[in-house]
């Protein structure tokens, strides 16, 4: 299995439940760039468009690459209305891009399913020179504000969570200076969200190790996550932290 695209088959869930970022990050990141009309963009992965729209109402000239078949022709259909909106079904890792040049490259909780060594370098060379590379992702901290829900949701997952393959994606942000960006920074953003049981459920449905649970551990994890939240209450508070890296090229 390419654990890349074990989100391919879910598109209409992936877009109604994965969690949004705020408005914030998106002024930061077009203020940043400098992003208009006559400018081009790439964004690198872009699933069902969680973080597209407020890109392309910029007027630049965008250009999406997505593994996923599925969720590239539906993010293509979803945008079909803007007459920038770009989007190839390629891999980024592979795909060549021939001479484009970009002034802003960027990544939604994507950049960290490719390996540094080439993802780093292929920004940098596509990149106008002053041009922006921003990554952002989104921690969320489920604990804090629901401590003796959260101790029994993980007895939930200590007796059913068993996932078929192990979630070890992983980058080092800060290592852009290493291939050649200066101005690295990071930003962080927060806001909180209340979901029931139900809506809970559908969240961590689109989580990549949640999608890879086999029966009947699939069934018996999420009516017990269920039933633990309908015993809160029926709610549990979620406190996001978005987090923005964002480097230049010199």
């Amino acid at each position: 299995m390419d654990f890349r695209k074990v989100f391919n088959n879910i598109p209409e869930e992936f877009d109604k439940w994965r969690t949004r970022y705020c408005d914030e990050v998106f002024a930061d990141i077009i203020q940043h760039s400098k992003l208009g009309q006559g400018k081009a963009t790439l964004e690198i992965g872009p699933g069902t468009g969680q973080a597209t729209e407020p890109i392309l109402k910029t007027g630049c000239n965008y250009l999406a690459i997505e593994l996923g078949e599925k969720l590239a022709e539906y993010t293509k259909n979803k945008f079909s209305s803007y007459d920038n909106f770009h989007i190839v079904n390629a891999d980024f890792e592979t795909y060549d891009f021939g001479h484009d040049q970009f002034d802003l490259v960027y990544s939604a909780a994507t950049i960290q399913w490719i390996p540094e060594e080439i993802a780093f370098p292929k920004v940098y060379h596509m990149l106008k020179s002053n041009g922006t590379f921003a990554m952002m992702f989104t921690k969320t901290d489920e604990k804090s504000a629901n401590e003796l829900l959260y101790m029994k949701m993980q007895e939930v997952y200590d007796k059913y969570f068993h996932p078929e393959t192990d979630y070890t994606c992983y980058i080092e942000y800060n290592n852009t200076e290493k291939y050649g960006f200066t101005d690295v920074e990071c930003r962080r953003y927060h806001k909180t969200r209340e979901l029931n049981a139900d809506e809970y459920v559908c969240w961590i449905s689109t989580h990549a190790t949640h999608i890879t649970l086999k029966e009947p551990d699939r069934s018996n994890f999420y009516n017990g996550i269920r039933d633990v939240i309908l015993s809160f209450g029926n709610k549990i508070t979620l406190q996001d932290t978005i987090v923005l890296y964002l480097a230049r090229k010199p």
